[in-house]
């Protein structure tokens, strides 16, 4: 299987974008293939002669080969869809075009084709790009039929061939139009698609992240601590920390909230950048926050908050008293084989209190 997977690696590109393209460029390609399986056929029954009929495959076949180069190296020539999409359009509607003057009495259904170019052009295409092909094909298709009953009003009657111009205006017209529609309304459906994964995603910052201090909220720490349980199921190996902000409530009382908001914001920041790669603090509730340090023995958490304690007490927040160092005390406890993480924090607060209890601005150990 590694084989195929290489080469169409190789053909097709690695990009979703480019696939995409190529994957439209072989539905057309079976669409020239179709096509000259069934001019071979008239040829064989009498109705179109050989020379111009293997002279338009040729053309095909070249025109197919070259834009499949086009499009797979589009990025390093600089070929926007677009104007690949508009190149092939054109290309499509010159063979039909040719396909109709030599393909005799069954001319009338290739007109069909014609329909399809426009179908197909529609997906890669906005709106006034398919509308200006729908009409370059109409004025193409109508040159050939007048041009063919001009010079053989016998084999191409006059009235025939104003029937089927008329016939190709109104259903390729209609198709543009439905196509354009169409058009307008996938990309509104794609806005819309777009719109409200934004808006799930805000959602889940939202029930995920504390939004004063772009911490982790206490919803989400239950989850992670949760998985942390399933995937250590035995317990041990893993700490947790309980840290309280030294006399905040002064700081509300004394200066207001909007300071006290500051001052979490700021003990938030300055904390995050203490932590390491796999750990996760929360708010846990006011100026309460948990820690969360898995695979982490207790001198290696306590590393963790002494690093945290000092990128803390060099905080300096605008409107505080300079001369005030921020701090907060802190209780740790390892979590126990076979203990929930709710034992263990219940021992982290007792911890805590003793270290309140004890002066603040210290760590206690469980």
């Amino acid at each position: 299987m590694k084989p195929v997977h290489d080469t169409a690696r190789a053909l097709l590109g690695a990009e979703p974008a480019l696939r995409r393209m190529l994957n439209y460029w072989i539905a057309t390609s079976l669409l020239y293939l179709a096509g000259m399986l069934l001019l071979a056929c008239q040829v064989a029954w009498g109705h179109t002669p050989r020379g111009p009929a293997l002279a338009l495959g040729a053309a095909a076949a070249a025109g197919t080969l070259a834009f499949y180069i086009l499009i797979r190296f589009s990025a390093a020539l600089g070929l926007a869809p677009g104007v690949l999409a508009m190149l092939q359009s054109l290309f499509a509607i010159g063979c039909g075009m040719a396909s109709y003057a030599i393909a005799g009495p069954t001319r009338a259904a290739l007109l069909a084709m014609t329909v399809v170019i426009v179908a197909f052009c529609a997906v890669a295409l906005r709106p006034r790009q398919t509308m200006c092909v729908s009409v370059t094909a109409l004025a193409g298709m109508g040159a050939v039929m007048w041009r063919l009953q001009a010079l053989y009003p016998l084999r191409y009657p006059p009235e025939i061939e104003a029937m089927n111009f008329g016939y190709l205006s109104a259903t390729l017209l209609s198709t543009a139009l439905l196509s354009s529609e169409m058009t307008k309304l996938r990309r509104r459906m794609k806005r819309k698609k777009e719109e409200l994964e934004q808006a799930l995603e805000t959602i889940r910052t939202l029930a995920t992240v504390d939004e004063l201090t772009a911490l982790a909220n206490r919803r989400h720490m239950n989850e992670l601590l949760t998985a942390e349980e399933r995937r250590q199921p035995a317990g041990g190996g893993s700490c947790v920390a309980l840290l309280d902000i030294d006399f905040f409530k002064q700081v509300n009382d004394r200066h207001g909230h909007a300071l006290g908001d500051a001052v979490l914001r700021e003990f938030a920041r300055a904390a995050r950048g203490a932590l390491r790669a796999n750990d996760t603090l929360a708010r846990w509730g006011g100026e309460e926050f948990l820690l969360l340090l898995p695979d982490a023995a207790p001198q290696a958490a306590r590393q963790v908050l002494e690093r945290m304690a000092d990128h803390v007490h060099a905080l300096r927040v605008e409107g505080l008293d300079p001369e005030r160092r921020i701090s907060f005390s802190a209780g740790l406890a390892e979590r126990r084989f076979g203990e929930p993480f709710t034992e263990a924090i219940s021992r982290a607060d007792k911890a805590l209190y003793r270290a309140k209890a004890s002066g603040r601005d210290r760590i206690e150990t469980a």
